[in-house]
């Protein structure tokens, strides 16, 4: 089968009328793996953004955090999950703790290195207005870097949803039950037709942090 027969039957599976409808419809399977992806990525962000900022703030650490995030970026996620499930069982623990691994790094390191990266000037003028440690942290650091904890955020975020496929592999849902059980059944049309889901879902993800970072950064701090 050549390429425009392959995306042509993608388009036929991804249109027909009994995909989008019941508990195996793209909209039910839609809102798993977002369910799946937001539970990861607000856990991870709740560990990382204070942690990072924390670190950046005091200057104490940091390396300690960097190293710590390089070695969990090396750790292959399906290998995780596949020892996760075999530790614990099948279902939504096993998908949860791979995502926050693997959303951690990247929260955790551009906090980190936006907050550290702060002018000394800023933080001196905030000091001369009588703010303390943790004032200088939220009112002055913490707006500054904000560039680089959303790109921390962003890049977590679609790291999550391109992966979170992996929930089929542990009996649960999501777009991946497409591709997963599309493979099992050689239904070529519902691998492709998944997969394109799951593109269109990161490049929207990616959308609305273009959008989140144009209403929360101010025009003066963005490149």
């Amino acid at each position: 089968m050549n390429l425009a027969d392959q995306i042509k039957d993608a388009w036929t599976w991804l249109t027909a009328s009994a995909h989008w409808s019941g508990g195996d419809g793209i909209p039910h399977r839609l809102l798993e793996h977002l369910g799946y992806s937001a539970l990861a990525l607000v856990i991870a962000a709740l560990i990382a953004l204070p942690l990072g900022a924390l670190v950046g703030h005091t200057g104490r650490g940091g390396f300690a955090v960097v190293t710590v995030a390089n070695f969990a970026r090396s750790i292959p996620t399906l290998g995780l999950l596949l020892l996760v499930v075999t530790v614990t069982s099948i279902g939504l623990t096993p998908v949860i703790i791979p995502l926050i691994a693997l959303a951690t790094p990247p929260i955790l390191v551009n906090t980190y290195e936006g907050v550290r990266g702060v002018d000394p000037d800023i933080k001196d003028a905030a000091r001369g207005m009588g703010m303390t440690g943790p004032g200088i942290l939220l009112k002055a650091e913490v707006p500054v870097a904000m560039p680089l904890i959303l790109l921390g955020l962003r890049t977590a975020a679609i790291q999550v949803v391109a992966t979170a496929t992996i929930a089929a592999y542990a009996g649960i849902g999501g777009l991946g039950r497409y591709i997963v059980d599309g493979l099992a059944r050689k239904d070529y049309p519902s691998v492709v037709g998944g997969s394109v889901l799951v593109v269109l879902l990161a490049v929207i993800v990616q959308l609305a942090f273009v959008g989140i970072r144009r209403a929360v950064v101010s025009r003066g701090l963005r490149n």
